[in-house]
């Protein structure tokens, strides 16, 4: 089966990346891939507190999650799968598309304010060439109706 993989973070596009990947995954028979990265500049602490603020990241990934797997069973019929991996976001997306054959397209929602499309659309786009799957970017101001639409 042919999965999605969507980077999960605190983005207003992250919504519409979501959304695009569970609606194609449901029209398609493909499933959804859910990334989660955590910086390590996060725990640069003493080891006690920087373990401590591991597991609170990881609650908090945990429960973001949880609202858009709800959504994806309730109104797709989709059951995501949540992965979470610590390190440099850009190398960790790398890392999953490499470790998971079945990852077949990778969904980026970009944004739409005057900064550009956000690090990870712009990174990833340099070197999509050297990507061995296509990459999805869906506008971050897409209407659910146009995502509804166009998948």
């Amino acid at each position: 089966m042919r999965k999605f993989l969507v980077v999960l973070d605190d983005s207003r596009e992250c919504l519409n990346a979501m959304r695009f990947a569970a609606m194609r995954a449901a029209k398609t028979g493909g499933g959804v891939e859910v990334l989660a990265v955590i910086p390590p500049e996060e725990f640069n602490h003493w080891i006690g507190v920087g373990d401590l603020m591991r597991e609170e990241a990881r609650e908090r990934i945990e429960a973001h999650f949880e609202v858009f797997a709800k959504w994806m069973r309730d109104k797709q019929n989709v059951d995501p799968k949540l992965v979470i991996r610590e390190g440099d976001p850009m190398t960790e997306i790398l890392a999953q598309i490499r470790d998971d054959s079945a990852i077949g397209v990778l969904v980026l929602g970009a944004g739409v304010d005057k900064k550009g499309p956000g690090p990870l659309v712009t990174e990833l786009t340099r070197s999509s060439g050297s990507l061995s799957i296509p990459i999805t970017i869906v506008p971050g101001d897409m209407s659910r109706e146009r995502l509804e639409a166009i998948t």
